[in-house]
């Protein structure tokens, strides 16, 4: 494949991760705010008290000395995340989808003993998935229900929604689906599928895996040109209300739509990938941009939202 020169890229409108960094993530996010969103158990206290729903809290460990009580954290628990708590790039989460007797079940039905658990627990305490391999804390979570509408979407796993927030304006959005190689997770970099969506309406744009494109989801079959998020407006309000919640000029909301309680805040990230841009063949620079050009007003969600649900690039 014949590489894409930089003066192609910048044409278009792609950002690099240097223009990222410097022009955007350090001139409107003030690195005071960032415990904010590194800690997502910080994320979830603000989240709470805006009035936001997010995914029920079942334990959280900041010690050994806790992991000796995993058995009765998770009693009468079937289905649930482990995750830490200062973790990024989805690296650490553990999802259980079922469980018998003292076996825990991952998404691709490979069996996790209680040792295996605690184990896993230890690692998170140690930092070994943390920012900068500092100390963390182990959070469990309840596990969401994902509406129906996504069953044939996503391979034994939770999709979500990840959209960018630019001084509150919803510039690009994607939603990412769990694969059998992902193993349950909607994470890029380990298979799974990103399909960028339509600002204005939710709808599919187009999909890729691992950078190219795809038309069928690899384990199900279904064509991605299909997938519509329901309760668009609803999800667009939550991720546009984040930049008020935190003071961050530069983030990312990921959300999930459970079926019984409609839309969750999953995490906020202070500097979220660039990957969105070739899941929606579409440089942000432009957007970015526009949204300077506007000035220093202050704009109403419901504004921003119809900004951005007009662009025309």
């Amino acid at each position: 494949m014949r590489a894409v020169r930089p003066g192609a890229l910048k044409k278009r409108g792609i950002m690099g991760m240097n223009m990222r960094n410097g022009h955007y993530i350090g001139r409107y996010n003030n690195r005071k705010l960032y415990p904010l969103v590194d800690d997502k158990l910080k994320t979830k206290s603000i989240a709470l008290e805006a009035g936001i729903t997010v995914p029920d809290l079942i334990a959280e460990m900041d010690s050994n000395y806790q992991l000796k009580h995993l058995d009765s954290y998770l009693e009468g628990h079937n289905g649930f995340a482990v995750k830490p708590a200062k973790g990024s790039g989805g690296k650490g989460i553990l999802v259980i989808l079922k469980r018998e007797g003292d076996q825990f079940f991952k998404p691709s039905g490979e069996a996790v003993s209680m040792k295996d658990m605690k184990r896993h627990c230890a690692n998170i305490l140690a930092g070994l998935y943390s920012l900068g391999g500092k100390p963390d804390t182990a959070i469990i979570e309840t596990l969401i229900n994902p509406d129906r509408v996504f069953d044939d979407f996503s391979y034994e796993g939770v999709p979500d929604i990840r959209v960018i927030i630019f001084k509150g304006f919803p510039v690009m959005a994607m939603m990412r689906l769990s694969t059998a190689e992902s193993d349950g997770k909607a994470n890029l970099h380990q298979g799974a599928v990103g399909v960028g969506l339509d600002i204005g309406t939710g709808r599919a744009l187009r999909a890729v895996q691992h950078g190219k494109i795809i038309e069928e989801h690899p384990d199900t079959g279904v064509p991605l040109s299909t997938l519509a998020v329901p309760q668009w407006d609803t999800l667009l309000t939550l991720a546009s209300g984040c930049y008020e919640m935190t003071g961050l000029g530069y983030l990312g909301a990921d959300m999930v739509l459970d079926k019984d309680k409609g839309p969750l805040l999953l995490e906020l990230n202070a500097r979220p990938g660039l990957a969105i841009q070739v899941a929606n063949g579409a440089g942000l620079l432009d957007r970015l941009r526009y949204v300077e050009n506007l000035g220093e007003r202050e704009y109403s969600v419901e504004e921003r939202i119809r900004i951005c649900s007009e662009f025309d690039f």
